[in-house]
């Protein structure tokens, strides 16, 4: 994954609604108006986050009846958390204890 696609996955979680929209479709489905009560948000807020996070491939949709329901796409976030390791591990020795000679700052 390149520079650009991980900067658009941290835009896309960048919003706390979005993150809080995602932990609860974690648990379960929702429909918007469940959504949107759980949030304390209006209907509308939440279908504009829904949608940056159906672009971004994070949540699906699957219509029943009149409602559409939608659930998280767990593709996506384990893709997302591999990126996310591997750009946020870090086994180097920090510069300021190289030039003290040591090994780890730790001591």
């Amino acid at each position: 994954m390149d520079s650009r696609e991980m900067a658009r996955v941290f835009k896309i979680l960048s919003v706390d609604a979005r993150v809080r929209i995602v932990t609860l479709l974690k648990e379960r489905s929702m429909c918007v108006n469940a959504l949107a009560k759980q949030l304390d948000m209006s209907p509308a807020a939440v279908s504009q986050h829904l949608r940056v996070l159906r672009d971004g491939g994070v949540v699906l949709d699957c219509k029943n009846g009149n409602f559409v329901h939608y659930s998280i796409n767990p593709e996506t976030l384990d893709s997302w958390k591999s990126m996310t390791s591997m750009l946020l591990e870090c086994d180097a020795v920090p510069a300021c204890c190289r030039m003290r000679g040591v090994d780890s700052c730790g001591n």
